[in-house]
């Protein structure tokens, strides 16, 4: 009832055959594993980097942004120090000016409310140069009314005597 030498060897041959294929199959699959790990470290690191660029890049962008706004800012107080007639001559208009300019916070605010007063300054520029003109011409037709009046003045007299 016992094996014979051969049978056993056949067996312990076939399990050997069948650990090796086992043994084989499990180095694939820990390579496999070794592999996928390898890829999700390269990709953790690439987002990482990717991450770290952006990161940087919104941090040079918020540098410059306040840059920019502390430049504006200075800008405004240099030109509020330019027109110290404005304080002098209605401090209550310099009060509110300077409560305005306070409340902008962002760049765009800045930027916005300077386009505002420039498009302001423009218009009354136009009506000033309107208003110039308007003047030039009623003092020409002032002067030339007093010369025809000068005139008939002299004439008037010269027929008098």
């Amino acid at each position: 009832m016992g094996a014979t030498d051969e049978e056993r060897w056949l067996f312990m041959s076939n399990e050997i055959t069948q650990w090796l294929a086992q043994i084989k199959e499990l180095k694939q699959q820990m390579a496999d594993i070794i592999s996928d790990r390898n890829e999700a470290y390269e990709s953790a690191d690439n987002w990482r980097q990717l991450y770290n660029t952006e990161a940087q890049q919104r941090r040079t962008e918020a540098k410059l942004a306040q840059q920019q706004l502390e430049a504006l800012k200075a800008e405004i107080q240099h030109i509020q120090g330019q027109s110290p007639q404005l304080k002098a001559d209605d401090p209550e208009a310099a009060s509110a000016i300077e409560e305005e300019l306070a409340k902008l916070e962002t760049v765009e605010e800045f930027k916005a409310k300077l386009k505002e007063v420039m498009v302001e300054r423009d218009r009354l520029i136009d009506q000033l140069k309107t208003e110039q003109a308007n003047h030039a011409q009623t003092r020409k037709s002032l002067t030339a009314v007093i010369g025809d009046t000068m005139n008939q003045l002299t004439k008037e007299r010269g027929n008098q005597q």
